[in-house]
This record gives structure tokens, C-alpha cells and sequence, in this order.
């Protein structure tokens, strides 16, 4: 029972931390004024959302339950830097992308520290492998046009 418990509490860690990166999302896509930035957020936000809802069925199949839509307080103050970065910055795309990376960098680490409990996770450890993959490529891509803005 002690294995269940802390595999509910692990994904649904992973759930916070996923619905953070949507609602980061979502205020990027606000306060950008790039349309090919907005649409790329707003992407990424949408994949975001679908890895949460895969994960919940996965604390169901457990016995427990994840009522989290909106993350959690250090999402909240991540969205809240976001906020602060664009309205300082000459460059708001810049520092949006500079959060962002961040964000996903804090992602990664979540995802690595859960997988490597495998033998916990065996059951779901290719949904947490291909999101994992999946938020990877999401950071490449926003640090390339983090680089392309630079030039």
C-alpha cells in the first residue's frame, strides 16, 4: 500500500507540474503580440492539458483522484515572473521565452526524479517516457526561437 500511495503522490506531482506549464503557456500566449509565438504556446499549452487527463486516468487505476486544473503555488509565482519579466523587458518575447525555458527545465527534472523509480512506475513508465520526450522537444524548440530573437 505504501508503493500505491507513492505512486499517486508522484504522478500527481507530475499533474501540478503539467497543469504549471499550461497555464504558463496560456499567459505566454497572452502577453505575446507574435503570432507565431502565440500559436506555438497555445500548442504546447493544449499538449500540456492532455498529458495531465493521461495521467489522471493513471491516479484513477491507483485508487486515488487529482482535482488539480490549475497547478500549483510554484506555478502560480512562476506565471507571476512571467507577468513581471514581460512587463520590464524591453524585448517581452525574450523574457517570455527565457520563463518558459525554466519552466520546462523544472519540468524535466520532475519526470527524471519519478522515472527513476522505475520498478513504482512500471505500469505507466511509457506514457511518463514519451511525455518526458515531449516536453524536451517543446524546450528545444522554444530555446531555437529564443536564439533566433537574439539575433
Amino acid at each position: 500500500m505504501e508503493t500505491n500511495s507513492k505512486i499517486i503522490e508522484d504522478l500527481k506531482g507530475l499533474v501540478n507540474i503539467l497543469n504549471d506549464g499550461k497555464e504558463g503557456y496560456t499567459s505566454a500566449s497572452e502577453a505575446t503580440r507574435t503570432p507565431e509565438l502565440k500559436e506555438l504556446f497555445l500548442h504546447y499549452a493544449s499538449q500540456r492539458m492532455t498529458y495531465a487527463d493521461e495521467l489522471k486516468k493513471h491516479i484513477t487505476l491507483h485508487g486515488g483522484h487529482s482535482e488539480n486544473e490549475e497547478g500549483g503555488i510554484l506555478g502560480a509565482l512562476h506565471r507571476t515572473w512571467i507577468d513581471i519579466k514581460e512587463a520590464l523587458s524591453p524585448n517581452e518575447d525574450q523574457a517570455i521565452l527565457g520563463a518558459i525555458e525554466t519552466g520546462e527545465k523544472a519540468a524535466i527534472e520532475k519526470y527524471d526524479k519519478v522515472l527513476e523509480d522505475y520498478a513504482d512506475h512500471m505500469d505507466h513508465v511509457g506514457i511518463l517516457r514519451r511525455q518526458r520526450e515531449g516536453i524536451l522537444e517543446a524546450l528545444k524548440e522554444i530555446e531555437s526561437c529564443h536564439i533566433r530573437l537574439e539575433k
